[in-house]
């Protein structure tokens, strides 16, 4: 991926460039769609516990709701999880206004769209609001059932674990590096 070029020291700060915004934008808005869909597809065409085979002992759908977590830990804190995907959405949305990275952008994207697809369930499915069950569906051998936000959430977290092992910064940048110009102060301090 391109990466914005880096601003040079004591250049004025321009702001989140327009495209990196969109890509985290578009991102999200794919993530929650899809969620939002297959789970309005599965309740609509499934009853509670059927399994569908898709892939012959490799992938089927299968239908249920999770009041917990990921493997259904914490089935009796509910809430908690709900005040956490609302906190992480908020977090995701004041850092995208300092991201000049696109593959940033992608990540967090990808993030905030899986953690709203799960809080639009947590706050608007039953049994209640901010308690709501969760619906999962895609099921493989020895694994959690999960769902599309799932997906997006995890792809977006192993981005950014990724982008940190690598040392990018949220402005595209290395971590350590110098920027690409230096002020004559800068220079002769050497």
């Amino acid at each position: 991926m391109n990466e914005p070029p880096e601003v040079p020291a004591g250049a004025p700060d321009r702001g989140v460039p327009r495209g990196v915004l969109l890509l985290a934008a578009v991102a999200a808005l794919l993530v929650y769609a899809t969620d939002q869909l297959t789970k309005w597809w599965v309740v609509s065409t499934m009853a509670l516990g059927e399994r569908t085979p898709v892939v012959d002992g490799l992938l089927w759908w299968q239908f249920i709701r999770n009041p917990g977590a990921a493997f259904s830990l914490g089935e009796d804190i509910t809430w908690v999880f709900t005040v956490v995907m609302a906190v992480v959405s908020v977090l995701i949305v004041l850092t995208l206004r300092r991201v000049r990275s696109r593959a940033w952008a992608l990540a967090l994207g990808l993030v905030l769209g899986g953690a709203l697809g799960n809080l639009t369930d947590r706050l608007l499915r039953e049994p209640g609001f901010g308690v709501g069950h969760v619906v999962d569906f895609i099921a493989v051998p020895r694994f959690a059932i999960f769902n599309i936000a799932d997906c997006g959430v995890v792809v977006g977290v192993s981005l950014v674990v990724l982008l940190t092992l690598l040392g990018r910064e949220l402005d595209g940048t290395r971590t350590g590096s110098q920027p690409l110009e230096t002020s004559p102060e800068e220079g002769a301090r050497g």
